[in-house]
């Protein structure tokens, strides 16, 4: 099953992860147009014998909020639903679920359209959107002056991790990155409980995919008080900020950091590991909360 109706037009999607059991009863109507993240294609080895691969997919996404254009995404377009709705929460554009009426993606467009519940946001918007900083995401990150005036409103709470917690993760998120391992060429992230992996997406750029699993988190109510955040890219001040405004105390990366993202992250209280490699890693901010197991 890909999709059913539901409570309020709700779309029950089977494509990243379950919904929970006491899943809200308010969803904005969603068309859920995800599309296949590969592509095959022919190519010639370097002994020049044919070879058939595949490719990762790559799509402009516009998003428009009650008409008024936000901004460009390039996308592989397996969950832009919630890639839009994150975009829209992380970068605070909209406040709350229930002032979203829908969420509709046109591919023959390349846009995702989002309704509010009166439709007048128009003003409101454009003021928020005259200041916008082009980030090192890959694709090009933006980051909008209201997400950076409200960053330090966060409310992180310092979360105590054991280094067998973190080794279990790691060696549970290794059977993830299945478009990687198909076509490469994308980036990976999670949100983890110290139990589990909850949800896992990818996508071309990181920004993206810790966007699509804010939308998630935000149709779903899920709190990231208690989660952990990793991602196979690096951590920058943009992927710092988010996962701040996402509430997450701890951020764990395959890659490195940035001196920005690390002095962020020292701001705002967040755990920070990085430079993973198998069972090692280092911890750059955070080692207070760090238990390290004997």
């Amino acid at each position: 099953m890909k999709k059913s109706g539901g409570l309020n037009g709700r779309i029950v999607d089977d494509g990243m992860m379950p919904l929970a059991k006491d899943s809200p009863a308010y969803y904005p109507l969603m068309s859920y147009a995800g599309l296949k993240p590969t592509y095959p294609v022919a190519a010639v080895n370097e002994n020049g014998d044919p070879r058939n691969v595949e490719i990762a997919g790559e799509l402009p996404l516009t998003i428009f909020v009650d008409d008024q254009e936000v901004v460009t995404l390039m996308t592989l377009g397996t969950h832009p639903e919630e890639l839009a709705l994150g975009y829209l929460h992380n970068q605070r554009l909209i406040e709350k679920i229930e002032t979203v009426e829908s969420v509709h993606v046109d591919w023959a467009k390349e846009s995702a359209y989002i309704k509010t519940i009166g439709g007048n946001t128009g003003e409101l918007l454009q003021s928020k959107l005259i200041k916008r900083t082009v980030t090192t995401g890959c694709g090009q990150g933006t980051v909008f002056s209201c997400t950076i005036d409200g960053l330090y409103e966060s409310n992180i709470t310092p979360m105590k991790l054991h280094q067998l917690t973190v080794n279990r993760i790691l060696k549970d998120l290794t059977q993830y990155n299945e478009i990687y391992k198909a076509a490469g060429a994308v980036h990976g992230c999670a949100l983890c409980s110290t139990q589990q992996v909850e949800i896992f997406v990818e996508d071309v750029g990181r920004h993206n995919a810790a966007d699509t699993i804010a939308g998630k988190m935000w149709l779903e109510r899920i709190s990231g008080k208690d989660k952990i955040f990793y991602s196979t890219g690096r951590l920058t001040s943009e992927i710092v900020m988010k996962a701040a405004l996402m509430e997450i105390p701890v951020l764990i990366s395959r890659s490195g950091i940035t001196h920005m993202g690390l002095e962020l992250a020292q701001d705002l209280g967040i755990t920070m590991i990085a430079r993973v490699k198998g069972s090692k890693f280092l911890i750059f901010n955070g080692h207070d909360h760090f238990i390290h197991d004997a």
